[in-house]
Order: C-alpha cells, then sequence, then structure tokens
C-alpha cells in the first residue's frame, strides 16, 4: 500500500473526529463531492453534504486500502464505513490539487 496523501488522511481523520471545519478545509475553494451522482459543489455545497450524509450522520472510516491511478494525484480508496447512514466498504475516488482535494467520487458498485 502506498503512503496515504495528506488531504486523504485530513478526510478521513477531520470525520473521524467529528470536525465539520477541518473536513471542508480538505478540499479546494472550487472542491466537489460526487455521491452516486448527487454533486456537492464549493466549500458550502461539501459543508452541507457532510451535515447531511457524514459527521451529521455519524459516520467513521478506516482505511482498507489506497491504490495511485493512471491519471496524475488521482487516487482509488477503499474506506469501510461505520455510522447511522451507510454502513460498508465503499470506493471513493479522489483527484488532489494544492495539497487539498479537488474531486471526491464515490464510486457505485
Amino acid at each position: 500500500m502506498i503512503e496515504t496523501p495528506a488531504p486523504i488522511s485530513a478526510f478521513i481523520d477531520a470525520t473521524n473526529a467529528g470536525d465539520s471545519d477541518a473536513f471542508v478545509a480538505a478540499f479546494t475553494e472550487d472542491g466537489s463531492l460526487n455521491d452516486w451522482g448527487r454533486v456537492a459543489s464549493g466549500h458550502e455545497g461539501i459543508r452541507h453534504w457532510d451535515q447531511t450524509d457524514n459527521i451529521g450522520k455519524q459516520s467513521q472510516f478506516e482505511l482498507i486500502n489506497i491504490a495511485a491511478e493512471s491519471e496524475p494525484d488521482t487516487y482509488l480508496v477503499h474506506l469501510q464505513v461505520s455510522g447511522n447512514g451507510f454502513n460498508g466498504v465503499s470506493p471513493f475516488r479522489f483527484t488532489l490539487r494544492d495539497d487539498r482535494i479537488e474531486r471526491v467520487v464515490i464510486v457505485p458498485d
């Protein structure tokens, strides 16, 4: 397994700590999160998604594995998710820019 880039670690750690400000700060200003076709854009949109689907659901993430993809600064990460929402292993595709998350796509199985 490769070393986990700092923005991805921040995404996981902020969720596990219930720190919404740190979660949003892990993203670029124009970042996005695509949750099975439902897209949250910018810090406002990401904060809303975090409240309705992530920290607001007391989610916890455990890193299962991470792999670099062929696109630069893109990683496929499998997370074990638990909490009061989705529970199970889910693949997340992260694209990074300037030491932040530019885009996250929660990949449908």
